[in-house]
């Protein structure tokens, strides 16, 4: 009896660990999927701004200009240096006792026109302006790349759902197939038939879920987050613009950072002509001299001179004259080249707007009439095949017929989905 329920005993606990391990072997897929961070678009777009190393050096840039607008008001630095004055060449007898020369001390400073001192400082800080406008520029390029990236995985994992879908279709018409021909009433080559098609959806899934991490690894990247860090999308996210947007060209004057760009150029370059202009102020210079006689009789002298520069003389004020000139139509050339720029760019996006429109209807009239007609369809050619008044090829042919309309519908989910993407980029929404 002992060895019975010894027996017994360890029957029990090797079926009890067979269930514990089927039981974990089952879970663990849910538990790596609970684990996943669920990101929204928004989330990755806050990451991105603060942690992409192509934003971060715009940041870097503009504290270097602030550094270099603070210097732009210091002096020259002191002149200082030592020497002999009137000094005979050797081997000539001085006739005066005073012909011995003296030794001299000079120190020498320039003294900068204050008003050109704060027209360059101001130069130099408009540069941080541009350079704002850069960061603006490049993270609105890193955004439309994300929001292209979330809208396909979103378009990836609806692709994943009807591919599952299908399969478990196909594999039922299979089952289907094989009691029939259990029973003389289908072909061997039907079986084969379904069997193949089982394998396309099933290549169809991997290349699908191979699409979304390559996706996901893109996206890592742009948030520059380490590789291992695993994350998810919100698959409830709903995509929809702003159709009350009227981009014409004073909407896209405001919010466009590139438009922005430029008039921060135009600002700074009129800064850089008002440097070109105070060339017309004169600066300063004085000059300290202290002589020591190398005959102990003679007196300390000095020489104490200030200098003032003439940039009013003809042939000096020609340089900053045609300057200003040069700076006056380089301005007004920006200036036409930002009216160009924001004409193209408002038809550019009245037109993406109408295809918006467009692809709409185009996708409404998939959702209302094709695909449910389609899908009408393949459940009619289900029933007479289950009722065994149907052959399994022409069932195949009404599944292929809506596949293929379920893929091109995603394929135009995604293209619109797309082309929002490169709207919102457009509008710098």
């Amino acid at each position: 009896m002992n060895c019975e329920n010894s027996e017994k005993w360890r029957f029990t606990m090797c079926i009890i660990k067979k269930i514990i391990s089927i039981t974990i072997i089952t879970l663990l897929p849910f538990w790596g999927l609970a684990q996943q961070k669920v990101m929204t678009l928004d989330s990755i777009l806050t990451r991105i701004k603060q942690n992409s190393p192509q934003l971060l050096q715009y940041d870097a840039r503009i504290k270097a200009v602030e550094e270099s607008a603070k210097g732009a008001k210091a002096w020259m630095a002191p002149m200082a240096g030592v020497g002999t004055f009137m000094t005979p060449y050797p081997g000539q007898m001085a006739e005066q006792p005073g012909d011995q020369g003296q030794f001299m001390i000079s120190l020498e400073q320039d003294i900068p026109n204050p008003i050109k001192l704060n027209a360059r400082a101001s130069y130099m800080k408009s540069k941080a302006g541009i350079e704002a406008q850069n960061k603006n520029v490049s993270y609105n390029e890193l955004r439309s790349q994300a929001k292209k990236l979330y809208y396909e995985w979103l378009v990836l994992d609806k692709k994943i759902a009807v591919l599952q879908q299908n399969k478990d279709i196909l594999q039922t018409m299979k089952k289907l197939a094989e009691i029939r021909f259990t029973y003389n009433q289908g072909l061997l080559s039907s079986i084969y038939k379904t069997e193949a098609r089982i394998g396309e959806v099933e290549d169809m899934l991997v290349e699908t879920n191979s699409k979304i991490q390559e996706n996901k690894y893109w996206m890592k990247g742009l948030m520059n987050v380490p590789y291992d860090f695993d994350f998810t999308i919100d698959t409830t996210c709903q995509v929809k613009y702003d159709m009350t947007v009227l981009p014409d060209t004073a909407y896209l004057g405001s919010a466009r950072s590139d438009i922005q760009r430029m008039n921060e150029t135009i600002q700074s370059m009129k800064l850089n002509q008002t440097v070109i202009k105070s060339e017309a102020k004169p600066d300063f210079k004085i000059k300290f001299d202290h002589m020591i006689g190398y005959n102990p009789h003679m007196p300390l002298m000095y020489t104490l001179m200030g200098m003032v520069s003439i940039p009013m003389a003809p042939w000096s004020s020609k340089m900053y004259k045609s300057g200003v000139r040069q700076m006056d139509y380089e301005i007004e050339a920006m200036k036409k080249e930002r009216e160009a720029m924001l004409n193209q760019m408002s038809g550019m996006s009245f037109s993406m707007k109408h295809g918006l429109h467009t692809m709409e209807h185009h996708l409404t009239n998939y959702e209302t009439h094709i695909l449910p007609a389609l899908k009408k369809s393949f459940e009619t050619l289900m029933i007479s095949y289950q009722e065994n008044k149907l052959d399994l090829p022409l069932v195949i042919d009404g599944w292929e017929a809506l596949n293929m309309a379920q893929m091109k519908y995603l394929e135009q989910k995604q293209q619109y989905y797309q082309m929002i993407a490169d709207y919102e980029k457009q509008l710098e929404k």
